[in-house]
């Protein structure tokens, strides 16, 4: 059960210290990223916030209102609604109180987005002392997650702050997550932004957001995904990662989701490409055309299903990818386990050239990078990494290793900084990850974790990998043959669609991407084309891969074609 939200007199000191130093950081600090006036007029034309109906007998919310990107247009639609339906300018300060509710954390912020609206209300004939007075109602300043808000809003619209969990003051984020349920493993701060909004929107009510689409594939976003499955429509979603939504660069790409708190069954979902295009024409033929046979964007029913991730960019081959689900198990379901390299927490310590590590030989070992695996095959660089752990696991003694405990202790500075070693003092020298020896003589297939495309190395036993490569292997699968499977467009299509899109078109290859790739038991391969697969391992032709892959999983021609298509549209042609 979720704790009732805080009130402002009953706020620890420790609280309002965080809060306050929010409200006085920097915008990258405070992850703000203000909005382009077109995404603006898109969000408002979509939830249906227009001039067209009386304004002022609606609730507006705005949760984070930066520099006033969205809230000038907003009261510029509010005052030309309010007098095309006959309101007064004299008595606006009390008719429109009630219309706006905002707010906004960073004071400098607040203050100035304050004065431009008083500004732009007094430009139209509002007197000036009223103009105040309506400031005052609509604006508020403070953390929106932790302010009580007791009524329900017909529209909320708004860009939420992009702030990852480890810059938000330790004591908030605890205080967060006794109130959100949606902060969930490495949520970034946008998603209880979501969560609280729809608590907060009225029947029939739509959410307007330009944010990240992280949440809506990843792992973090499930419990928001099943939150809005269970009890909203999502009416629209526009890709917005060739438009210029913001004022600046960001690495996720951008999406606008348009939530209804209603039940539905359809989404209409326009592509990057269409969203590329002229936005307003597209906001327009979305919101009005009755067929979903257009260009610019497809109807699609039953895309929310309670935690899934929605495969919104995906249309094409929504059912091939459905079909090959249904039929087959999943990698690790056939046997083939994915892991993760190690991470150590200091690798200006732990990594270095693996003949100059002064250790022991016993306490080093070969360290396979991403940047060892050049066109599809290993070449390694040379690095290794100093391997604190004995093979039966446990952390070896400084006594036992005199080279490896003066090298150790010569860093010790750095190394008790880090949070596993203030987490466990005794134990200051180990790595964030436990190194398994074992796994350097293990044949395993190696995946660099950001690609333009499916970059799949074989190492036969040689190299320990680091945390930044994607580690798969096998007892039952012949490696060699599952690397050439994992090479084809089928394998790309599933990462692709599950994956989220990182700036310039990037896959994340991470395992809960990997685990979602469906691939037949090892022992139900036939003979002749594990031979086949096997021979195609070093391959780089992904044509020649797929003929052989398609035949394997006896896929339709159509069926391969919207796989191929779906794959060369996916990948990057100039990975990095």
């Amino acid at each position: 059960m979720l704790l009732p939200f805080t009130e402002e007199f009953s706020r620890s000191p420790q609280i309002r210290e965080a809060v306050s130093q929010l409200a006085n950081e920097n915008k990258q600090k405070r992850g703000a990223v203000f909005t382009n006036h077109l995404v603006v007029d898109a969000i408002l034309d979509l939830v249906g916030y227009t001039t067209e109906q009386d304004l002022s007998k609606t609730k507006l919310l705005e949760p984070s209102f930066g520099q006033g990107d969205f809230l000038l247009t907003i009261v510029k639609r509010l005052i030309s609604s309010y007098t095309a339906h006959g309101g007064k300018l004299e008595v606006a300060h009390q008719k429109l109180a009630h219309a706006i509710l905002a707010v906004e954390i960073h004071i400098p912020s607040y203050n100035k987005t304050k004065t431009m609206l008083e500004a732009y209300l007094t430009q139209e004939g509002v007197a000036e002392n009223n103009a105040k007075v309506l400031t005052s109602s609509w604006l508020i300043q403070d953390d929106f997650l932790l302010h009580q808000l007791q009524q329900d809003f017909d529209f909320i619209v708004g860009n939420p702050p992009y702030i990852r969990q480890e810059k938000v003051p330790s004591v908030l984020l605890k205080e967060y997550r006794q109130h959100f349920k949606t902060i969930y493993d490495r949520a970034d701060l946008y998603v209880p932004f979501y969560e609280k909004c729809l608590d907060l929107l009225a029947k029939n009510g739509r959410l307007g957001f330009i944010c990240s689409d992280r949440w809506i594939k990843n792992k973090y976003g499930g419990p928001l995904r099943e939150k809005v499955s269970s009890a909203y429509h999502l009416e629209y979603f526009i890709d917005m990662g060739k438009v210029n939504a913001f004022d600046q660069d960001v690495m996720a790409y951008p999406s606008i989701t348009i939530i209804r708190n209603a039940q539905g069954d359809t989404t209409r979902v326009a592509t990057e490409q269409g969203a590329s295009g002229d936005l307003r024409k597209l906001i327009k033929t979305i919101k009005e055309k009755v067929s979903p046979k257009h260009e610019n964007f497809v109807e699609l029913s039953q895309v929310t299903n309670k935690r899934d991730p929605w495969l919104l960019d995906a249309p094409d081959i929504l059912n091939v990818l459905r079909h090959l689900e249904g039929q087959f198990p999943t990698i690790e379901q056939a046997q083939c386990k994915v892991t993760i390299g190690v991470a150590t927490g200091c690798d200006r310590v732990f990594i270095g050239n693996y003949e100059e590590l002064p250790v022991e030989k016993e306490r080093k070992l070969p360290l396979a990078m991403a940047g060892d695996i050049k066109d599809g095959e290993l070449c390694w660089s040379g690095k290794g990494v100093v391997n604190p752990f004995t093979e039966s696991g446990v952390l070896a003694s400084l006594d036992a290793y005199p080279a490896f405990a003066a090298y150790i202790n010569e860093h010790a500075t750095a190394l008790k900084k880090r949070h596993v070693a203030k987490k466990n003092p005794q134990r200051w020298y180990r790595t964030i990850d436990r190194i398994h020896t074992w796994m350097t003589e293990t044949p395993k297939l190696l995946i660099p974790d950001i690609k333009g495309d499916a970059t799949v190395a074989y190492d036969e036993g040689a190299f320990y990998p680091h945390h930044n490569l994607y580690v798969l292997t096998s007892q039952d699968w012949d490696l060699r043959a599952l690397q050439a499977l994992l090479r084809s467009s089928l394998a790309l299509m599933f990462v692709g669609a599950y994956s989220v899109k990182m700036s310039g078109g990037f896959l994340r290859f991470q395992a809960q991407y990997l685990r979602r790739i469906r691939i037949p038991m090892w022992k139900d391969v036939p003979s002749n084309i594990r031979e086949q697969l096997i021979s195609l391992s070093k391959h780089t032709s992904r044509p020649d891969i797929d003929e052989v892959v398609y035949s394997l999983y006896q896929l339709s021609d159509r069926q391969a074609r919207k796989i191929s298509d779906f794959a060369k549209t996916t990948q990057v042609k100039k990975a990095s």
